[in-house]
């Protein structure tokens, strides 16, 4: 039977090309998603490690708990901290560190980096081995600074040129002094990092002589671990806390591991999208093959092979295809983890420098899932032609599926299907992650029933195309009966296509009618023209809003200032706005009393006065730090949104705090939005390379890129599934062909010709493709439907919309599937020898 099994395969390897191929592509993205995830992870650990070197110990400052009326904060590690820090017997060098956001502008005035990743510090001085100069010297004074070399290298910049930068505000320009290296990983990451000296670093930063970090390095023979405990019997435990080198090393490769696990779990559910696709046509494949050799496996049986044996001869030819795929799959899987980390190069992203990273777990996991999913998908035909008796094999009687058959697999399906949708609709009705998992279990439970029932819905769906198909004659005529002679073959062919449609349709949908309901949030909520905030999404400086306010073009402007305070025994977050202006700027809905804020009267989001229990009229004590409390009243509760909510406080009621910052500045101009009121308030900031100037259509505009990103994103990933698809129908029409050779040489022998074939064999793969594009757009519509409105539940403003335009070239692509499938089986039956054909079995 192995012989037999393996003669089998190389007697059918044409046919099982196709196959190989499927499997091929789903096991290539498995392991390239592998490859490439470890490859970047690895890259990022060692060189996360590597800036470790210098750090045998760290001291940070321990968190102080809240206490009565002071909220929680971290004490200053001060000048006298570091000194102690380095006599310890067992310290060689205690250096101290200042680090903070520093916006660093381009030649052409634009952010480098991606926000939070440009960072600036303190250089200690020429014996600083964390930033080895590569040209110049050490910076002394505000007005000089150092620059990595990788910055340098990518805008342009050397030794002697000048720079804008931003920290916290306002914008320096500094003159470069000197170039280092560093292993920092945001700076591999594609960000930029700025040194000062230590004194102005400070300044800057807003430490005032203090530091955020301690570095302390042993001298020889001292162990990390026996640092440690000297530091911590010399420092106090109450401000401080101590941690090795090689355990911040370890924490920050674990960080790095965790935040590369939902991109590698996020690539790998399209994998799997892609081998599940996959299996419908493994399983199609083996199901025509097993078919086609129905007489020969009866022989077998006949001589005395048994059932047991007739399925191993299958399983024994699944094994095999699926090695081939594996093996094949992990090769190409290979160049393409390469590829994309080369493709992540050449969009600007700067990626630390490492080996290829293909790991035994790689290879095991490759030529499992290719052998594994081969040989399931090829379980159910093989099982099903040892099954069928001898005699009835040898007379074509097991052909027809029963009455009972088919009437179980109806039922079932209903069954399922009605499931699905009970469980999708009842998951609508839930809020947030609560959804979820209901809506996950109620669309597996739907398609399952859908694939199911697609033999029946085959009929009345492709019988709808007889109109159009009657136009091509006897070719279209021909070509519908095809499509249904065989319902199981045609559905399962379509189910790949349906699957892939299904889920773009379904983001798309979902994508668009989020993307328009926030920016009717937007536009609904806002009356400012501009909203000012940080690149980064740090708070702002409160210089700019008092800037921002003094210009005459500025009609009205708020802050929104973050302050804490305790009420009630628990934290919580106020807003501070300026209460005469925030009506100008916001058109909130109001549930429950007035929109009023100024003096003690404050406004309160909704879902804050459900948990606190508050309403209109509501008195509490806010308890700020330094014992200062104040008495507030809830003027008025309104609709929260994602754009505002929370505890709106006037400003003029808030007690001057010690570190006040603005999430953002509302901004109305007397002229309304323009291209030249935009120009003066960027001017008014002194263009700051770390401060954006949004317009509300900015504020869209960045929302749809973010939208129209990720949907690029995924429809390139799930063009692996429609790819697969395609092999799915090329491969069911080319054994379609095979198995109509007789048939096909009778109609060329009564008349018709080359070009009748093909447009027949065209014409019934374009009935195929259309049937699963249309099953697969309305099952996307659904799901886009009820994954919206539950995502949507939080936002008033969300409604379904549909892309009548993609759908239509959703459509299309069907078609498009179709007849690209049908190029080569219909050359390939147009191409048949007549009289040989008519002589086939």
């Amino acid at each position: 039977m192995l012989r037999t099994a393996l003669r089998n395969v190389l007697a059918h390897k044409a046919r099982l090309l196709m196959t190989v191929l499927a499997v091929m592509l789903g096991v290539a993205f498995v392991s390239g998603t592998l490859v490439f995830t470890n490859t970047i992870t690895d890259a990022y650990q060692n060189s996360s490690a590597k800036g470790f070197d210098g750090v045998d110990v760290a001291v940070s400052a321990k968190y102080r708990e809240s206490t009565g009326d002071e909220p929680g904060d971290y004490p200053d590690l001060d000048q006298a901290l570091l000194d102690r820090s380095a006599r310890v017997p067992g310290a060689a060098s205690a250096v101290g560190v200042v680090s903070g956001f520093t916006a660093m502008a381009d030649k052409n005035g634009k952010l480098i980096g991606d926000g939070w990743q440009t960072k600036g510090g303190n250089y200690w001085g020429t014996d600083d081995s964390r930033y080895p100069l590569t040209s110049g010297r050490a910076p002394r004074g505000e007005n000089e600074v150092l620059v990595d070399a990788r910055t340098a290298e990518r805008a342009g910049y050397k030794v002697g040129d000048t720079v804008r930068l931003s920290i916290d505000g306002p914008v320096l320009s500094p003159r470069i002094v000197g170039v280092f290296t560093t292993d920092d990983g945001n700076v591999a990451a594609g960000g930029s990092l700025a040194l000062f000296d230590t004194a102005s670093a400070q300044k800057l930063f807003g430490k005032a002589g203090g530091y955020d970090e301690i570095d302390v390095r042993a001298k020889p023979g001292t162990s990390q671990a026996a640092l440690k405990s000297q530091l911590d019997k010399a420092l106090p435990k109450d401000r401080t806390e101590t941690t090795t080198g090689q355990s911040l090393a370890d924490e920050q490769a674990q960080q790095i591991a965790d935040s590369m696990n939902g991109m590698r779990q996020g690539l790998l559910v399209f994998a799997g999208i892609a081998l599940f696709v996959g299996t419908f046509i493994i399983a199609n494949t083996f199901t025509m093959l097993v078919a086609q050799r129905t007489k020969e496996l009866a022989l077998l049986r006949a001589v005395g092979a048994s059932r047991r044996q007739v399925t191993r001869s299958v399983l024994i030819e699944a094994f095999v295809v699926g090695t081939v795929a594996g093996v094949t799959g992990l090769a190409v899987g290979i160049g393409i983890g390469a590829g994309l980390r080369a493709l992540l190069g050449s969009f600007g992203e700067s990626i630390p420098d490492g080996p290829l990273v293909v790991t035994p777990g790689t290879v095991v996991a490759a030529l499992a899932v290719g052998v594994v999913i081969t040989m399931l998908a090829a379980w159910l035909p093989g099982r099903r032609a040892a099954k069928i008796p001898p005699v009835a094999a040898m007379s074509s009687l097991h052909a027809q599926a029963t009455t009972k058959s088919l009437v179980l697999r109806n039922t079932l399906g209903a069954l399922f299907a009605a499931a699905g949708v009970a469980v999708v609709l009842y998951a609508t009705t839930l809020k947030g992650t609560d959804g979820q998992a209901p809506m996950g279990l109620g669309a597996v439970l739907l398609i399952i029933g859908v694939f199911i029932l697609t033999p029946l819905l085959s009929r009345p769906l492709i019988a709808a195309a007889a109109p159009v198909l009657r136009v091509f004659g006897v070719s279209g005529k021909l070509a519908r009966q095809n499509s249904v002679r065989n319902p199981r073959r045609t559905a399962a062919t379509a189910s790949a296509l349906m699957i892939g449609l299904t889920l773009i349709t379904g983001m798309t949908v979902m994508a668009g009618s989020l993307q328009t309901a926030i920016e009717k949030m937007a536009t609904s909520a806002l009356r400012a023209d501009y909203v000012v905030r940080m690149a980064n999404g740090n708070n702002l400086s409160p210089d700019v809003d008092r800037k921002l306010a003094a210009l005459d073009d500025v009609s009205a402007s708020s802050p929104m200032r973050d302050a804490v305070a305790r009420i009630d025994g628990e934290e919580e977050y106020l807003t501070g706005v300026n209460g005469p202006a925030i009506g100008k700027l916001t058109d909130l809905k109001v549930d429950e009393g007035a929109f009023t804020v100024t003096g003690s009267k404050i406004v309160v989001d909704d879902t804050t006065a459900k948990s606190r229990g508050w309403k209109a009229g509501t008195q509490f004590t806010a308890h700020f730090e330094g014992g200062r409390n104040k008495r507030l009243t809830v003027a008025g509760v309104y609709e929260g949104n994602e754009l505002i909510r929370g505890v709106l406080v006037d400003t003029a009621a808030l007690p001057k705090l010690s570190d006040t910052r603005d999430m953002q500045v509302m901004v109305k101009m007397a002229g309304g939005a323009s291209a030249t009121a935009k120009d003066t308030l960027e001017k008014a900031l002194d263009s700051n390379p770390g401060i954006l100037v949004q317009s509300k259509k900015d504020l869209s505009d960045s929302i749809a890129q973010l939208f129209t990103l990720l949907l690029n994103m995924l429809y390139g990933l799930l063009g692996m599934a429609v790819l697969v698809a395609v092999l799915g129908v090329i491969n069911t029409l080319a054994m379609s062909v095979f198995e109509r050779s007789q048939e096909i040489g009778m109609l060329r022998a009564i008349g018709l010709d080359r070009r009748a074939v093909k447009r027949m064999v065209r014409l019934e793969s374009l009935v195929i493709s259309l049937f699963g594009g249309v099953l697969g757009i309305g099952l996307g519509v659904f799901f886009g439907w009820a994954v919206g409105r539950l995502a949507g539940s939080s936002m008033p403003t969300y409604e379904l919309v549909l892309p009548w335009d993609r759908i239509a070239i959703f459509l299309l692509l069907s078609a498009v599937v179709g007849a690209l499938a049908a190029l080569w089986p219909a050359r390939r039956a147009s191409r048949l020898n007549m009289l040989a054909a008519i002589k086939s079995e």
